[in-house]
């Protein structure tokens, strides 16, 4: 039993080689081996030289001796190393493909799909039937307005906003040249000659 279990263990140490508490490995290894055939096991196996032993207080971690892999040559280390980073190239590729796809598909997710476009297209066709129906019945209330006529009434509109604008600013500088000499406020002037102001009757010219 104890070289069944010096013999799991190795095995285990040697896949993980990494360091192990006597009390790892018996839960890693499912509790086939009573923990205390473990800790003799890994014991013995630090005896052999196969494992080593530090202590860490009242705690004994172990890891798997070097000297149970086979030796290893420069050029052999040299092709781990460029395979090593082979590979890590590819991960990085990987991984950048992986973030384009998935912003693809974020993209994708987020767009509206086939049914809810036609189903869109249909609400803005019935939007469009209503307004030209509308429309219809607009231009069906009454006649239109001539041109010419059109054309003569804001050709007049323009006029007499330009007469407004030009008298106003000769009633204000007029204005403006008595008050200089006046002895009493604009609105006391006002009152007295009886003068209304655009802003008084709440009006103002309208933008050009």
């Amino acid at each position: 039993m104890s070289n069944e279990a010096e013999k799991d263990i190795l095995e285990y140490m040697k896949s993980q080689n990494r360091p192990y508490s006597a009390s790892d490995v018996f839960l890693n290894l499912h509790k086939k081996h009573g923990k205390t055939a473990v800790v003799k096991a890994m014991e013995n196996l630090s005896e052999q030289g196969k494992l080593l032993e530090k202590v860490y207080g009242k705690s004994k971690i172990y890891v798997v001796h070097q000297s149970q892999f086979p030796e290893v040559a420069d050029i052999d280390l040299q092709k781990l190393d460029e395979e090593v980073t082979k590979l890590d190239r590819q991960i990085t590729d990987t991984n950048s493909r992986f973030a384009t796809v998935n912003a693809e598909c974020q993209k994708v997710q987020a767009s509206l799909t086939t049914s809810k476009v036609l189903a869109n297209i249909e609400i803005i066709n019935s939007e469009i039937e209503i307004l030209e129906k509308r429309l219809a019945e607009l231009k069906c209330n009454g006649p239109c307005m001539d041109p010419v006529k059109k054309n003569t009434m804001v050709d007049e509109h323009k006029l007499n906003i330009s007469q407004w604008r030009k008298r106003k600013k000769m009633t204000t500088d007029l204005m403006n040249a008595v008050l200089e000499g006046y002895p009493k406020s604009k609105r006391q002037f006002l009152e007295e000659v009886g003068l209304e102001t655009d802003e008084s009757c709440s009006v103002s010219l309208p933008q050009t």
